[in-house]
């Protein structure tokens, strides 16, 4: 046996390292070299990748359509042998470069057509060429293009001589006729569905989607081919579209106490979405709160109120007691009229509901629809802008939305104490009264507020204009002056917008009783002019649309005077006077209504039996009594 000293022992362990070294080495450099080679491979195509393209583009310009569908069918075949499970960053740098030519002749195809329909240009041999060799790209757009034509055809924006000349150049290109002639023998038939989509589509337009669905469905029932593909995609598109939106919109209504009108769009909406629980669901919700309705062609109550005493102990404590018996109602009062009101069968209908306004020319009479055994009345709330006379009578001083976004009233008690409550002003009051008996509304409906704006507008001085009014008040009634910035007159008018848009999203429509509460009969026409300016620019100029003046103390302007007719140029086509018995009647572009109103000293000398009970109703903490 050969024995090692540890000498040589050492020296064999030190020959296998080094021995190893040089095998990693030689591996590291073939690695090394490897690494070299792809990454010159991969420059050398990225490289290939980005200059296919100017050499693509060069082609095409000279008209070498051979040499560039060459190139296109390259790259094509590298990406078809590749492996789609192989992540191959140039195959994807292929794809997109494909897709660059592809942009390549869409755009000199778009270019080329869009001449056609706007010059009825003719094709020339060199673009039957273009569509003929390149056909292999061409075709990609061709039916789509078609198909588009077609679609406007039918919908009215392409006649049918531009229609016919279209296809009769594309089939001037023999390659591409298996793509435009069964079009083009469907153009008969679809000019005759052309009414018809027109039809539909005006109804979409118009966001009646309900009707454009229909519309849509009833000619796919009768059609084939392009007619029943079109309109069959046309209703599918529709009802994606529509879905969430009614149903949103429907949903509103219900919180909104309008059952009639939800009623009528889930309904719609079932026939449909058949299978939709949840339209279903609220499509029964509103049915719960409906009942049979009809036509209503008797008297309209038109009641009318000013702002509500909040504070009894104020009001009927200092010495404004006659103005308070003069021209308000309590809360407590005004309770127990709604109270009474409904015991009587009576339902609260919108003030609009008598005319379609919808033309600006005329105005279309219309019967109030109710439900069976109820009898229609308006509510008027008559020249809500709290002006400081009253702030100090038991009065509000001013609207203001709580935390949950409910319209209330803001008033000081007799302790000084500021108060908001819902139930200290009538909109409050009767917001909740709706709560808790919707039936007394009819489909939402809730009443008109009327505003001056001399000096405020719900409370809030929202124009330098009224400032000065403001403070001549303010002093006269022992108030000091105030002073607005034009950032705090900005941010009132945004209150009072904000204000107007619950009002309004909640069933309250708005009125003008003139800028400056003024006796109108007897204003000349620059008087009328100039009050109505200011009061669109300063106060209506809040609310929304507005149809309606309540004339302050009943001082109507005659339907057929030049002042009305300019009244009504401006939107005004709803008048109010004043009268004790229900009435209306229509004029030229107008319905003018008889307001009934309702305060402390009428309800001591009027008869107002078949409305409410006097004797109920009248407050027992008044200082005069009841004769």
């Amino acid at each position: 046996m050969d024995r090692y000293s540890f000498d040589d022992i050492h020296r064999h362990e030190n020959s296998k390292h080094s021995l190893f070294d040089v095998l990693v080495l030689a591996l590291s450099v073939v690695v090394f070299i490897a690494s070299i080679g792809v990454m010159i491979y991969v420059d050398r195509s990225n490289e290939k990748s980005v200059s296919v393209i100017p050499a693509f583009k060069l082609a095409m310009n000279e008209g070498r359509y051979d040499d560039a569908l060459e190139m296109y069918r390259n790259l094509q075949e590298t990406v078809l042998e590749a492996n789609p499970n192989d992540s191959n960053e140039q195959i994807k740098k292929d794809v997109a470069t494909m897709g660059e030519m592809e942009a390549i002749v869409e755009e000199q195809f778009n270019q080329l057509t869009a001449t056609m329909l706007s010059e009825r240009y003719e094709l020339n041999s060199k673009d039957i060429t273009f569509l003929s060799e390149m056909h292999e790209i061409v075709s990609y757009f061709v039916g789509g293009w078609m198909n588009n034509l077609c679609e406007d055809f039918i919908l009215g924006k392409l006649e049918k001589p531009d229609a016919v000349f279209i296809f009769n150049q594309m089939l001037l290109v023999d390659n591409l006729t298996y793509l435009v002639n069964p079009l083009f023998a469907e153009l008969d038939s679809i000019e005759k569905s052309q009414g018809n989509c027109e039809i539909a589509e005006n109804y979409y337009n118009n966001g009646d989607y309900v009707q454009s669905v229909q519309a849509y469905q009833a000619v796919a029932d009768n059609a084939s081919g392009f007619v029943l593909d079109f309109a069959l995609s046309r209703v599918n598109e529709i009802k994606e579209i529509m879905h969430q939106p009614m149903i949103d919109e429907g949903e509103h209504m219900l919180d909104r106490f309008q059952y009639y009108s939800a009623e009528e769009l889930f309904s719609d909406l079932a026939v449909i979405f058949p299978d939709d629980q949840r339209i279903n669901s609220d499509l029964l919700e509103a049915t719960s709160h409906t009942v049979e309705t009809g036509e209503y062609n008797g008297t309209v109550q038109v009641l009318c109120i000013r702002q509500l005493i909040a504070d009894n102990e104020v009001a009927f404590g200092v010495a404004h007691v006659e103005t308070n018996e003069d021209l308000f109602l309590t809360t407590s009062e005004f309770e127990k009229i709604l109270e009474q009101l409904y015991q009587n069968n009576y339902v609260i209908v919108d003030a609009e509901g008598l005319a379609d306004l919808s033309n600006t020319g005329y105005l279309v009479e219309q019967s109030l629809v109710v439900p069976v055994g109820k009898k229609p009345v308006v509510l008027v709330i008559e020249a809500l802008d709290y002006n400081v006379h009253n702030i100090s009578s038991g009065c509000c001083s001013r609207l203001v939305l709580n935390d949950q976004n409910q319209i209330c009233g803001e008033y000081t008690d007799a302790l000084g104490n500021t108060v908001v409550s819902r139930k200290s002003e009538a909109i409050g009051i009767l917001d909740e009264f709706i709560e808790e008996h919707p039936d007394f509304s009819y489909n939402g409906a809730k009443g008109v507020i009327s505003l001056c704006g001399y000096e405020a507008c719900f409370g809030y001085v929202v124009d330098e204009d009224e400032l000065d009014d403001r403070n001549q008040a303010l002093t006269s009634n022992g108030f000091a002056s105030i002073s607005l910035s034009a950032e705090e007159i900005a941010a009132n008018r945004t209150t009072v917008q904000n204000i107007a848009s619950v009002l309004s999203d909640s069933g309250w429509k708005f009125a003008s009783s003139t800028y400056g509460n003024i006796n109108a009969a007897e204003a000349d026409m620059e008087t009328i002019q100039a009050d109505t300016q200011k009061w669109n620019n300063q106060i209506g100029s809040l609310l929304g649309e507005v149809h309606i003046i309540v004339y302050p103390g009943g001082n109507y302007i005659k339907g057929t005077d030049d002042r009305a007719n300019y009244l009504k140029s401006l939107g005004f086509r709803i008048f109010m006077g004043v009268g004790a018995n229900p009435y209306y009647i229509y004029g030229d572009n107008y319905l003018y209504y008889d307001r009934n109103l309702i305060n402390a000293s009428l309800m001591r000398t009027r008869d107002y039996s078949d409305l409410f009970d006097v004797q109920y109703c009248y407050d027992e903490d008044r200082n005069t009594e009841l004769n």
